[in-house]
């Protein structure tokens, strides 16, 4: 499979893949690495993902040979009888899921909590189109995961941090006189 563009892809796929895992590193403490974080996946998903495989479903890739480093027979057989005659339909799908996880990474929130979940299942997944794989899901499942919790911890409600007295943190019944 040749991919459209030569080396502009994988340099884009790259440089946004180490974007997203500075960012996730920091995420969790630095509100602007959240934010340039998201927006990174976000343009991996709806430029170098996205776009790409359109201008590549147009341009006549077939994809064949994509799951040919799967150490599943299985995997193999059906993505060269099933997906490779079809590849306009199943492609087009990819490009949709892609196009709206992208999308949908920007709406801060639940939106974004649960697409980063799809997106984590979703390159956890690659690995069974071959071992190489894991070069590239291992960084960016964690790195997603980072960005996920970052989210998770931004949208908590925030507890009143100054000069609260342990008063504050008993229960209820501490204020109950005992006998």
């Amino acid at each position: 499979m040749d991919l459209t563009g030569g080396w502009l892809l994988p340099a884009a796929w790259a440089a946004l893949a180490v974007t997203i895992v500075v960012c996730a590193l920091r995420a969790s403490h630095d509100p602007r690495a959240l934010r340039l974080g998201i927006v990174a996946v976000s343009a991996l998903w709806l430029v170098a993902g996205a776009a790409a495989n359109a201008w590549m479903l147009a341009d006549g890739s077939t994809y064949a040979g994509f799951a040919d480093g799967s150490p599943i027979a299985f995997v193999r057989d059906t993505w060269e009888s099933l997906v490779v005659p079809h590849h306009h339909v199943f492609v087009g799908l990819l490009i949709a899921g892609e196009a709206l996880a992208g999308a949908l990474v920007l709406v801060p929130g639940r939106a974004r909590e649960a697409t980063l979940l799809a997106l984590i299942g979703f390159n956890a997944t690659l690995v069974v189109f071959g071992w190489g794989f894991l070069v590239w899901a291992v960084p960016l499942v964690t790195s997603l995961a980072l960005l996920r919790r970052a989210e998770r911890l931004r949208s908590l409600p925030r507890r009143p941090s100054g000069g609260a007295s342990s008063a504050h943190r008993r229960s209820p019944r501490s204020h109950v006189p005992s006998p």
